[in-house]
């Protein structure tokens, strides 16, 4: 055999070989240039959907803030920790180093993971300090990421609560105002996408989808101050008086602006919301009482707009008890021959109830409902109650005698207050108001000036030398108003031994400017009489908030007198 045949098969092996040596790289080449630039998009897009992701951008909430610009609800920007199930399941040693960064058991982390397995998004804890979020970060486990959230904080506590609310955990409004504007406070999350490296760390901002809009800001009626004032002396008088709860509205008179609405028991916002929603409710507005002899006044006006009578036309409250049909009306004391004023001057039910008798019932009817007796206030707090004013078609005798001293309806603190409030405005209704007003709204005259003054007139005897309300006096300022002493209605009548105490009034009384009804809920102590137990705490509320509003004292000739003749006998 010659050498000829014998290379032949090699030469073929080694063109065969080199052929196929070209043929990859050929094919590489095309394959780089396939990658490179048929391909380039696709391959962009799919790199980009691994790790591209859109973010939600937190909205912070509008501030609550009081009339002055005092913060009263603020938003602070945390950090929530949340994972991907799918990811976290194949990097079991990140969630035992996570459980120890936050000090929570494993198992609860595990029993998050199984429970959301087939999601992509977990929360693991919510709203954890800065200083945490930092350890979490440094640590970079995979499957674990977080995000910018923001937490409501509440500057007055306690003071504040049951007006201001609060908001859950996802920052939407609860309770309060709050709750009554949410929509307003919330404004609108945002959005863009981000590219995260391989262990979620955030590399760039690709582009923002759509803008985050902050919610807008709220100023509220409320004087901080004069709140702090008024939530002070009520935990006290509540405390001293060993009384199941209390409330006080302080309303400004010329404009129906809430300068001041408190509640006890209280409760504190930055803490736990846990427990049962009865200890969050706004009792000056949600809750209702008889109001008892602080309905008195606006019978006399009843009384006065029939022409039948004047301050000084005379009635006789003798024996101090007055029979309607079955029942007995009846007065503390024999109080004998009474004028109308005195009626109001010594709170005869007796008195009171002879008018009423007088009177036709749509005539009373007519005075309760002008002035707001069973309706709400229209200050859009939620879960405002209306009270109620039976019909006066429905009226027998008897009901309209107990009407006349305040049984038989019901009113919430706020509502009473709202309805002295035309009395001190000379007859002018105005509507409540929770937020502040640039200028005094438009009232409305429900009663005539002449007669809202004679009335008021009538209700600085109470505070005079006869009276029920004494303890009521401000040094300085003129003040009328009325006292409450309310048996509490049980399931077979009126208990002999549950009240609900009250002083109701305004100052300085020639020319009113704040309103206040104070509401002790069974005071539990020696007393449980309105002149009592509400009046001195009206008293403290009231010298208070008169000087913190710089309102002029109209009684400087009595103080100076007072104050010379300490000083002769000292």
């Amino acid at each position: 055999m010659n050498d000829n045949s014998k290379t032949t098969p090699f030469r073929m092996r080694r063109f065969l070989l080199l052929g196929l040596v070209v043929s990859f790289a050929a094919l590489l080449s095309w394959r780089a240039v396939d990658l490179h630039v048929v391909q380039r998009d696709f391959l962009k897009n799919q790199g980009d959907s691994r790790h591209l992701r859109v973010v939600k951008v937190a909205a912070h909430r509008g501030k609550i803030t009081d009339r002055d610009g005092e913060p009263l609800a603020i938003s602070t920007p945390v950090v929530s920790v949340w994972a991907n199930p799918q990811e976290l399941i194949a990097e079991r040693g990140s969630i035992a180093k996570l459980a120890g960064i936050l000090k929570i058991r494993v198992d609860r982390i595990n029993r998050l993971i199984a429970r959301h397995g087939q999601r992509e998004f977990v929360y693991i804890k919510r709203h954890i300090n800065p200083d945490v979020a930092e350890k979490i970060r440094q640590a970079e486990l995979p499957g674990i990421y977080s995000q910018r959230e923001y937490r409501r904080y509440y500057p007055g506590g306690e003071v504040a609560s049951h007006l201001v609310g609060f908001t859950n955990i996802d920052d939407v409004g609860q309770e309060g105002i709050e709750l009554a504007y949410d929509e307003q406070l919330s404004g609108t999350a945002g959005s863009k996408r981000v590219i995260r490296a391989g262990r979620g760390q955030l590399v760039e901002n690709v582009e923002s989808i759509s803008r985050m809009q902050p919610g807008k800001d709220l100023v509220l009626s409320i004087d901080r101050r004069l709140q702090y004032l008024a939530y002070r002396e009520l935990k006290a008088a509540v405390k001293r008086n060993k009384a199941r709860s209390g409330s006080i509205v302080l309303l400004d008179v010329k404009t129906g602006e809430v300068l001041a609405m408190v509640n006890q028991p209280s409760f504190n916002p930055n803490r736990s919301k846990r427990g049962g929603k009865a200890r969050y409710r706004n009792r000056t507005v949600t809750d209702v009482f008889e109001p008892g002899s602080t309905i008195k006044p606006f019978t006399i006006v009843a009384a006065l707009e029939s022409g039948q009578y004047k301050s000084t036309t005379r009635i006789n409250t003798t024996p101090g008890r007055l029979k309607v049909g079955r029942n007995m009306v009846r007065d503390m004391h024999n109080y004998g021959m009474l004028d109308v004023s005195h009626v109001l001057t010594k709170s005869s039910n007796v008195g009171a109830s002879k008018i009423a008798l007088s009177l036709k019932s749509d005539q009373m009817w007519s005075v309760f409902q002008r002035v707001g007796i069973g309706q709400t206030t229209g200050s859009l707090f939620p879960g405002e109650a209306s009270g109620v004013l039976p019909g006066y078609s429905r009226w027998r005798q008897f009901q309209q005698a107990t009407l006349s001293f305040g049984y038989g309806m019901s009113v919430t603190t706020l509502q009473l207050a709202s309805a002295y409030a035309v009395l001190a405005a000379d007859g002018v209704k105005y509507p409540v108001s929770l937020l502040k007003l640039d200028q005094a709204p438009r009232g409305e005259q429900v009663i005539k000036p002449e007669i809202a003054r004679s009335v008021r007139a009538m209700l600085e005897t109470v505070l005079g030398p006869e009276g029920t309300g004494r303890k009521a006096r401000v040094e300085g300022y003129s003040v009328a108003g009325k006292t409450g002493t309310v048996h509490k209605s049980t399931a077979g009548g009126y208990a002999d031994n549950r009240y609900v105490s009250l002083f109701a009034g305004m100052a300085p009384a020639n020319n009113p400017r704040l309103v206040a009804v104070v509401m002790i809920d069974e005071p539990g102590g020696k007393d449980h009489f309105g002149g009592l137990v509400a009046a001195p705490v009206f008293s403290r509320i009231m010298s208070g908030a008169l000087r913190l509003l710089n309102v002029p004292p109209d009684q400087l000739p009595v103080l100076e007198t007072r104050r010379s003749g300490e000083a002769h006998h000292g």
